[in-house]
């Protein structure tokens, strides 16, 4: 049976996040549609000065993150595999320039050895034009294009998030920590480099299946 795939504004998206509102997206919509490429593959930048320059970028850091400085980049290929699965301890907000879909668990699933079953992940699309917040405990990779098309989405975190680590982290959930304030859970068929760490059992959803 064909993935279902919901609309952000469906009522089953609030365990997850929030639309973003009272914030004009337009410009970081047309730098990302402009000035980002969409390669074959996904490619994450995580901080752009062309949209961390935006008024958008000054009232995301004032309104959504109380006065924290953020960084801004982007998200942008062909994709329609979940891969893997991660998580911030902090929102992170996603605009889209084009239609994008999102795949997103809970935390509160990941099991005590550190498993995740993908049988709990919902798929929801993102529409050209609107933001969405996913909340800390909402588990998330990259996004997936819409019928086979390349998408391109803004993200924004608190700054320093996705750098490389300075120290070795080992064990329990100190083990999946990969990046800073980036904590991965990787599923064997995912094509993500060796040594990842693993943790998704079950199918590697696609949304086209």
């Amino acid at each position: 049976m064909k993935m279902k795939i919901y609309n952000v504004t469906d009522e089953r998206f609030k365990a997850y996040g929030k639309v973003v509102k009272d914030i004009d997206f337009s410009e970081m919509v047309r730098v990302l549609k402009e000035e980002t490429p969409i390669p074959e593959d996904v490619a994450y930048v995580p901080g752009l000065e062309a949209l961390e320059s935006l008024p958008a970028g000054e009232e995301l850091s004032r309104k959504v993150y109380g006065e924290m400085p953020i960084q801004i980049g982007y998200c942008n290929g062909h994709n329609s595999l979940l891969n893997a699965l991660e998580y911030h301890k902090s929102s992170e907000i996603n605009v889209a320039a084009t239609d994008a879909i999102l795949l997103v668990g809970k935390e509160q699933d990941i099991t005590e050895d550190f498993t995740y079953d993908t049988a709990l992940a919902e798929a929801f699309l993102l529409p050209q034009g609107m933001a969405v917040e996913m909340y800390a405990t909402t588990l998330h990779y990259a996004p997936c294009g819409v019928d086979g098309a390349g998408f391109q989405v803004a993200i924004v975190l608190p700054k320093g998030t996705n750098l490389d680590l300075e120290e070795s982290h080992e064990g329990g959930e100190d083990g999946h920590l990969t990046a800073k304030n980036k904590w991965l859970l990787g599923h064997p068929e995912g094509g993500l480099p060796q040594g990842s760490p693993m943790g998704l059992v079950g199918k590697n959803l696609c949304v086209t299946e």
